[in-house]
Parts: structure tokens; sequence; C-alpha cells
């Protein structure tokens, strides 16, 4: 009998290769990192090793984590992904507070501006919202139950961001498509107003990012695709407001110096204070600064970074001009630590020389991170990892988010076939 594709049904005949994650705190107290099923917490206020608590007493996720995030307000930690379950954690204790059973595996969380809702979303295309009123991390770790939200119709959600204003979510999918949901006052009984639908993409949609400035304190939404564009919108009203090709920009600095189709963003990452963009881009060497003018609404590539480092996953700090970016890999296979990550700092994004970069940004040594050598100890496993293992992670990589995100076209026949086998009714029968 055929395997189900993964928004199909549960296939777990083949442990998926999934990328390492790097979230830091709104005011970079501290650094998480997710490869695998492991998160790694390094507290830089204090410099030492965080060891996560859950009173549940088994381990925080059994399978790949998928997204990891910090609150917009720094109390708060998620954790999500392929073992169905969401973790809620206090970002200053660092014990679990709250355990959250999904149906399906999960594939991007949110967390509202005023810290009381965590939203998270699956493979069947379902937005869940998880109430956290009257929990206040002082006491064990509760279970909740989520409800539903919102659904994209059986489309695998790729992204998942509330607006600057918390006035609505927005959620992209693997249909090439964005959803501006209107938040709900009251968010478990539904969201039942949408708000817009962003179109344009012509490939998956694979994340999501706001700029914003003081001129503009609602901000301005920019997609990432796998179409090797990045997009800028006007959420309000739906409208594309500017396209930028990355493809081009990016082509000369291919690892293998070959032309295989569109090169996808996988990440996007706002600088905050600024009007620049982060992008990594695969199996591009670096990462590509965009420069977003709000005034006349328009995208252009302002600098492309470039280091011996493919990152997986980009975050940033409000206060430090540091882009913080992870390369890795858990589930590597043919390798004896089948689970690798290296972590990387870009230094120089300060507000005198973000608009014209003057000062050319720098890739850190390791001694010279926050944290030194104690962190990247923590954070990748060792100190020293070896650079060719990541050459095998890229590509392994590449292959897994194609195999994911990429539809396959089927015959009627076969198509209906797929939906009379599904694992999930096949429990029900």
């Amino acid at each position: 009998m055929e395997d189900n594709q993964i928004e199909e049904g549960e296939k777990n005949t083949n442990v998926e290769v999934a990328p390492a994650l790097i979230s830091v705190h709104p005011t970079q107290n501290s650094v998480a990192v997710a490869v695998g099923s492991d998160i790694r917490v390094y507290d830089l206020l204090g410099d030492c090793v965080v060891s996560l608590v859950d009173d549940s007493g088994a381990t925080s996720h059994k399978d790949s984590i998928r997204a990891i995030r910090y609150g917009a307000n720094g109390k708060l930690f998620v954790s999500a992904g392929d073992d169905k379950v969401v973790k809620i954690w206090s970002a200053e204790s660092w014990q679990c507070i709250c355990t959250v059973s999904s149906e399906k595996r999960v594939s991007a969380v949110a967390i509202s501006n005023d810290g009381q809702h965590v939203c998270f979303a699956d493979k069947f295309g379902v937005v869940w919202v998880v109430d956290l009123h009257g929990i206040d991390g002082s006491e064990a770790s509760v279970c909740k139950t989520a409800a539903p939200l919102l659904a994209h119709y059986c489309s695998i959600i790729t992204g998942l961001e509330f607006s600057p204003d918390g006035q609505y979510v927005v959620s992209a999918d693997r249909d090439f498509k964005i959803r501006v949901t209107i938040f709900p006052k009251k968010p478990l009984d539904g969201a039942h107003e949408i708000q817009s639908f962003c179109l344009g993409h012509t490939e998956f949609v694979s994340c999501l990012t706001f700029v914003i400035t003081l001129d503009y304190p609602q901000g301005f939404l920019v997609s990432g695709s796998g179409d090797s564009t990045v997009r800028l919108w006007d959420i309000t009203s739906g409208s594309l407001l500017d396209t930028c090709e990355v493809d081009a920009k990016a082509g000369h600095l291919e690892s293998n110096g070959s032309d295989e189709g569109y090169s996808t963003v996988t990440d996007l990452c706002a600088i905050p204070d600024t009007t620049l963009v982060a992008l990594a881009i695969q199996s591009l060497q670096g990462v590509m600064l965009l420069s977003c003018n709000l005034s006349t609404k328009t995208l252009s590539v302002a600098k492309v970074i470039s280091i011996n480092f493919i990152p997986t996953s980009l975050a940033s700090s409000s206060c430090t001009g540091l882009l913080w970016m992870v390369t890795g890999v858990s589930n590597l296979p043919g390798f004896d630590c089948p689970s690798v990550s290296r972590v990387k700092v870009i230094s120089g994004f300060n507000k005198s020389s973000l608009d014209c970069l003057e000062h050319e940004p720098l890739a850190l040594e390791d001694n010279d991170i926050p944290g030194g050598t104690k962190l990247l100890e923590k954070l990748q496993g060792s100190v020293t990892v070896d650079e060719k293992v990541f050459t095998a992670a890229a590509e392994a990589l590449k292959a897994a988010m194609c195999n994911l995100l990429i539809k396959k076209q089927y015959s009627v026949e076969k198509r209906e076939f797929r939906k009379r086998t599904r694992n999930d009714r096949k429990t029900k029968q």
C-alpha cells in the first residue's frame, strides 16, 4: 500500500530531516537553538547554561521540533513539532508552564502581543489557539486544550505571525497564499472574519515577517517563497506593493555553480528599528540584506554578506545590532552524529550605519560572540564542528523541503485512492 503524503496522513516510515532553528530573546537575555528534539538555551545575562524544567517527567519533545519562538514581551517561549506537542515555557524560570496536545504535527507557532494567547498551526491547515489567562508560571505545569481558530482547507501552514498591532493573525501556506484574519475578542469561539488574502507567489510561501518603523508603526508584511521572490504587502487591502527577485543576485554564490531552478527563501528576519530584512536562501553561503523603503513601498537588494555558512534559521533582538543564525539538521542519514548545528553572529547593524551600510557588517569570531565558546558548546553540542558535514546537511534539507512543500501531481484515480487510504481515516473505521 502506498505511503501517504505528510499532509494526508501521519507518515512515519522514514525519519524526516529537520532544520536547526534559532530564536533570540527580545532584549537578548538568552538565545535558544532547537535541533531534532533537543532545545538548547544559553542565558546571556547570567553567562550560563540553562536547564529546562518539565514537571511531566518526560523529555521535552520526542520528535523533531519545527517551531520555536519568544513572546514579544520576553516572558514566554514556545516549542512545538512532529511529536504533536506544544510546550509553553517561562522564559525567566525556564519551567514548562503549559503543555498542549495537537491532533497533527505542528508546523508553526505565534504568540499574541500581550502574551495571553498562543496560536499554532498543523500540517492539515488548521490554526489552533490556547488561552493562557490565569497561568503565571508560579504553579506546576498544566495541560490545556486548544480550540480551532481557523482553517486553510488541508494545506500545510508554513508561517504564522501576529500583526504589530495585534489586530490580525497572518498565516501562509503551501498553496501559494497568505491569509489575513481578524483576531477576535473571543478567540476560543473561532475567527470568522477574513480581512484579506495576499496573492501573487507562484510557489509555496516559506516565511513571513513584519517591517516596522516609528513612521509606520502598523508595519508592512514581507514574505519569502519557493519562487525565489520576496514580496511586500499591505495586509489591510491584500495589495502587493513590490516584488524583489533574489534568485539572480544569489545565483553567483551557488555552492556548486549549477542552476537547479528556483532558490528557495528559507527564512526572513527583520532587523528591529530599521528597514532592513535579512534573508536565508537555499544554497546561498551567507545572507542577503534587503532594504525596504516604506515611504515608496519598494524593496531592493542592499548587500550580500558572504560567509562559509548556509543558514537554516535567522534571529535578532531589539537592542544589540546583532544578527544570529544557525545552520544544521537533525536525522542526517549516513553520519555518526545525525544531528548537527553551527551558530554564527553578524555584527554591524547599528542605527548609524543601517540605511547606507557604510560600515561593513562583520561575521564575529567564535570568541567574540556573546557568551563565547561556552555558549557555542551548549548551542552546538561542541565548540568545533566538522564543516564538511554541513554540505551533506544542506543537500539533505533541500531535498526534504522539496518533498514536503512542492505539491505532487496525481491522476484523478490515484488521488481518490489516496483519499480512501488516509491513515487518519483508518483509525475511524
